[in-house]
């Protein structure tokens, strides 16, 4: 049941949306770097940090080699920049140590199984993080959860908002559909399902929400 309502979401959302596009960049690094500085943070700060930090220090082993406060410095767009700068140097001294160079384009060569297991093993580095290197880095179909399709996924009725989210919703996501669902589901939670005034009778997806059908039954019983 659960896997037919997520064709049809996956569906509505293309009507509405189109097909996301591939990025530009493939570098599973970068990815990384990225999305550390995105947590709970906008895309617009996310992209001000890593285009500051990268202008500042263009090569990995620039950020290596700098102080923990000039890191911090360079990223503070991000906010939360110290946390990170610390961060994203042990991401880089783990990877340095480990395999003698700043780059994870071995990951390619692992199994699924085997990166992910590696990815996890970095320090700060959860399943959200994890599989967005490696769906967005490597095309494999790893489903990332952020808050945006947590929210979405709950309300949706998919997911009953105990335990981790990516288990609960890996094995319904269609097959090859992983990308498009990801980026789109949080263009929902961006647009229409935000957590407080949700937009919902704008949203493609009213027709087949719960939490939109309670609301209105709750409006209707209140008449």
């Amino acid at each position: 049941m659960k896997a037919e309502v997520l064709v049809e979401i996956d569906r509505r959302l293309c009507q509405a949306f189109g097909e996301p596009q591939r990025p530009r960049s493939h570098d599973p690094l970068e990815i990384l770097i990225r999305t550390i500085l995105s947590q709970n943070t906008s895309d617009r700060n996310r992209d001000r940090a890593y285009a500051a930090l990268r202008a500042r220090f263009p090569r990995w082993e620039d950020i290596l080699a700098a102080s923990e406060e000039e890191v911090a410095e360079a990223i503070r767009p991000a906010g939360m920049f110290r946390q990170r700068a610390r961060r994203i140097q042990a991401v880089l001294r783990r990877i340095k140590e480990e395999r003698s160079e700043l780059s994870l384009a071995f990951l390619g060569d692992l199994s699924e199984e085997e990166a992910e297991k590696w990815l996890l093993s970095l320090p700060g580095v959860g399943k959200k993080t994890a599989y967005i290197v490696m769906l967005f880095a490597f095309g494999w179909e790893r489903f990332p959860v952020d808050t945006h399709i947590a929210r979405v996924s709950q309300r949706l009725g998919l997911w009953d908002g105990r335990g981790d989210p990516h288990k609960a919703l890996a094995p319904f996501i269609p097959p090859g559909r992983a990308y498009s669902l990801h980026l789109n589901l949080i263009q929902v939670g961006r647009k229409f399902c935000r957590p407080k005034n949700p937009r919902c009778a704008e949203c493609p997806l009213s027709e087949i929400c719960e939490f939109r059908k309670r609301r209105k039954d709750g409006e209707s019983g209140g008449a």
